[in-house]
């Protein structure tokens, strides 16, 4: 574009066009607003050889024929044109100079079509150009707007507002809504490269991304009149991607379901994509792309990220889902099988959201706890019997509980126990050994007395029975109660041998085994006399207080070991033992402890036939008060 300080230059391309043949140069249209003027600029030549003294010239609305009539808009000759030119037509150029631009003012929708122009050198030498000119009259009364066909933002744009101009009222261009988006520069009166003269004003200004879709107007107002026009563009301004509405962290109980949305604002429309550690789960070109997850698990908990891109740019932005979820159930790793003094340590793991309470106990005794912890170990530092056992790790929060049993054996040399003994029943001796050891251990009784060896392989005389950490094993004896015989138990496994005694238990058996059933009813009868006498004794005292009684003397006792019936065999004790003992104590299992005692002072000499018989006749009648 030129200034109007260009003008100058504009002749001196005429005068160097002179010289030819016959030409002529105007502009293939023309436009201007109704009722203002318009100027179409015009510019001929003809053979230098003709050299005419004047130059004349005609102008011709809608014909360039002169036997058609045309209209007739100037004629330099005459003055004489059409009506409908009369007083709006003139001419500006000098025809001398080869230059026959037209003025056309107080235009009407009328005085739109072609304009031709004829030179008149006098005689023949008359011609009527081709070349012709074209005027729009604008009804629609705006400028005309003119807005880059890409307008990024950020980066510089000129908009320009240009209307036709006219000689006789040079228009005055405004801008109009152009606040916030810079100061506009009107440059004045131009030439277009077609050679109309227009009025420019440009706009300079940066804009946003608000600023798309923004209503831009041009003012054209011509002084001294009321002619205003006013002229509106719209801008279309590009601008990348940028997510707007997307959600923030979210949490999600596992099985239910989640949906993500990401909007994004630019122009074009984004592509907008979903995506997971690199993997696309949706996309689509659209302001607004939702990502729906049905019945979430714990394997699609993680960071997911929206990328908004187009052409001129791209946006992205991540959320994290965070599934909540049970703890799973434990793993135990560590030392299950540990020699007594070693350290165990064992680990507990699991995994959920959030992070569990761990505890590892056993037999309801917690040992170690870790909060809010996926780990949890326990350390041992030197493992005894007592440790081996079943153990428990159990991990819990909100949304549940998992639990892991686990074994910790401790493997150790044989502990023989201190309820190991020997007891007489009847006629048998039986011997109980019972050992703790880890691995099960080999126990064998010895008999050293009668230098003999029994261990568990012979049934007939050992049972033994396992029961967890315990090995219990029962030596039976027949025909022993009489004289029962050491034993020494014996129980080995790879870490060691122990060796036990065992000792007697139940001497009060063994005394009543001895005594045999006649002392044991005397023993009885003895007994029920003694309870009679002390009655009787304290009746008479209530009567009437004896002078021979003393109150500090005390009951005659007897030790019943001290008693024995002459003359009663062997075999005879035997066969009664236990019949007498059933019948005269009525006894279920084992004897009761009895402490039968006497004075030696009270009884000087062993009882008689006849003392025997009596106590015969009381153990009769205690046996008919047991029953």
């Amino acid at each position: 574009m030129i200034f109007l300080t260009a003008l100058p230059l504009f002749w001196i391309m005429i005068s160097a066009s002179r010289g030819g043949h016959w030409s002529a140069w105007m502009p293939s249209s023309i436009s201007a607003f109704e009722g203002t003027c318009v100027s179409i600029p015009c510019r001929f030549d003809f053979p230098d050889e003709l050299r005419p003294p004047v130059v004349h010239g005609v102008w011709y609305f809608n014909s360039p024929y002169p036997k058609n009539y045309p209209p007739v808009v100037f004629k330099s000759r005459t003055q004489v044109v059409h009506e409908s030119f009369q007083g709006r037509s003139r001419l500006l150029g000098d025809l001398g100079l080869r230059n026959c631009t037209l003025l056309l003012s107080n235009l009407s929708p009328e005085l739109g079509g072609k304009y031709y122009f004829r030179g008149d050198l006098g005689g023949y030498n008359q011609y009527t150009f081709s070349e012709h000119s074209v005027l729009d009259i604008i009804i629609t009364t705006h400028p005309t707007s003119w807005v880059p066909p890409e307008v990024v933002a950020g980066t510089e744009v000129e908009v320009s507002c240009t209307v036709p101009d006219c000689p006789e009222l040079h228009p005055e261009l405004s801008w109009l809504g152009h606040e916030g988006l810079g100061e506009p520069a009107v440059l004045g009166r131009l030439r277009e490269d077609e050679g109309t003269w227009v009025q420019v004003s440009l706009l300079h200004f940066v804009p946003t991304r608000e600023a798309n879709g923004h209503r831009l107007g041009c003012q054209a107002s011509f002084p001294n009149t009321t002619l205003q026009f006013e002229g509106y563009a719209s801008l279309d301004v590009k601008y990348p991607p940028v997510i707007v509405d997307m959600n923030s962290s979210v949490e999600a109980i596992e099985g239910s379901n989640v949906g993500l949305l990401c909007g994004a604002d630019s122009n074009p429309p984004p592509l907008l994509t979903w995506m997971r550690d690199g993997t696309v789960l949706r996309e689509a070109v659209a302001e607004n792309l939702f990502l729906e997850l049905e019945e979430v698990t714990p394997g699609e908990d993680g960071v997911y990220a929206c990328l908004a891109e187009n052409a001129y740019g791209q946006d992205n932005r991540t959320v994290g889902l965070s599934v909540m979820y049970a703890p799973w159930k434990p793993t135990v790793n560590g030392t299950m099988v540990a020699v007594e003094g070693e350290m165990v340590s064992i680990l507990c793991s699991t995994q959920s959201n959030p992070d569990p309470i761990l505890t590892i106990f056993k037999e309801k005794q917690i040992l170690a706890t870790a909060i809010y912890e996926s780990e949890l170990q326990l350390e041992l530092l030197a493992v005894t019997p007592e440790d081996d056992g079943e153990y428990w790790c159990v991990a819990e929060n909100q949304y549940g509980q998992r639990a892991t049993a686990f074994n910790l054996s401790v493997e150790f040399a044989p502990m023989i126990l201190l309820e190991s003994h020997c007891a007489a029943a009847r006629d048998t001796v039986q011997c109980l050994c019972v050992v703790k050891a880890n691995p099960e251990p080999i126990v064998a009784f010895e008999l050293p007395s009668r230098n003999v060896t029994v261990n568990e392989t012979e049934r007939e005389f050992v049972y033994s029975e396992r029961s967890g950490l315990l090995l219990t094993s029962i030596l039976t004896l027949r025909g022993q109660a009489q004289a029962p015989p050491r034993v020494i138990c014996t129980s080995r496994n790879l870490y060691g041998t122990k060796s036990l005694e065992l000792p007697f238990q139940g001497a009060h058996r063994l005394m009543w085994a001895k005594i045999g059933p006649v002392g044991a009813v005397v023993a009885f009868a003895i007994l029920i006399a003694i309870v009679c006498y002390i009655t009787q004794t304290r009746r008479k005292k209530n009567v009437t207080e004896s002078p021979s009684f003393s109150a500090g003397d005390n009951p005659p006792v007897l030790f019943s070991s001290d008693f024995r019936i002459s003359g009663a065999p062997e075999k005879y004790e035997s066969e009664r033992r236990l019949g007498s003992e059933r019948r005269l104590l009525g006894l279920r299992g084992e004897p009761p402890e009895l402490d039968l005692s006497y004075s030696h002072s009270d009884l000087g000499k062993r009882p008689t036939k006849d003392s025997y018989t009596l106590t015969e006749e009381l153990a009769e009648y205690a046996e008919i008060r047991v029953k």
